[in-house]
C-alpha cells in the first residue's frame, strides 16, 4: 500500500466510497472540487490502483480542519486510517501548519478510540451537528510544534 496525493483518476472512487461510509456523502463534483482548491490536501491510501481509504483536510494559515477520512469496509483493521492521518500531519507540519481538528461522531467510540491514540484531545461539542440521523459531534483537535 503507497499514500499519496489525491489525482483525478481517485475521484470516482474517493465518491464510491464516500457513499459507502457516509449518510450524508459527498458528490463525486464536490470531491473533484478538492483537487482545485489550493487549502485542500486529500491523501489517498491506494494498493494495485485501487482506493483503500482516504484523507480530506483543509488549511487556513496554519490551522487545518481535517474533512473526510473513509477505509473501504473489507480494507478496515489493517492501520490504514492510522497511517494516512500519521501522514496527513507529517505533511500539514511541512507545510506550516500547527494544528489538525475534526469532528466525529459522538457514538463513533472505534474512531474515537484511534483520535485518541493518535494523540487527539476533545476540544469541544458541536450540539446536533450531524444530520441521518442526528447526533451531536466531539471536536477533537492535534497540536505541535512548527
Amino acid at each position: 500500500m503507497k499514500i499519496i496525493p489525491m489525482n483525478e483518476g481517485h475521484v470516482a472512487q474517493v465518491a464510491v466510497l464516500e457513499k459507502l461510509c457516509f449518510s450524508d456523502p459527498w458528490s463525486e463534483n464536490s470531491v473533484a472540487s478538492e483537487l482545485e482548491n489550493p487549502l485542500s490536501l486529500w491523501l489517498i491510501a491506494e494498493e494495485d490502483g485501487a482506493v483503500c481509504g482516504y484523507v480530506g483536510s483543509q488549511t487556513v494559515l496554519d490551522e487545518t480542519d481535517m474533512m473526510n477520512i473513509a477505509v473501504r469496509p473489507d480494507c478496515r483493521r489493517n492501520g490504514i486510517a492510522a497511517a494516512l492521518i500519521t501522514e496527513l500531519v507529517s505533511r500539514l507540519k511541512a507545510q506550516g501548519s500547527r494544528i489538525l481538528r475534526l469532528e466525529v461522531r459522538e457514538s463513533n467510540f472505534s474512531a474515537i478510540a484511534l483520535y485518541e491514540a493518535l494523540g487527539f484531545t476533545q476540544l469541544g461539542l458541536r450540539k446536533n451537528y450531524y444530520r441521518n440521523p442526528k447526533e451531536n459531534a466531539l471536536i477533537l483537535g492535534k497540536e505541535w510544534e512548527i
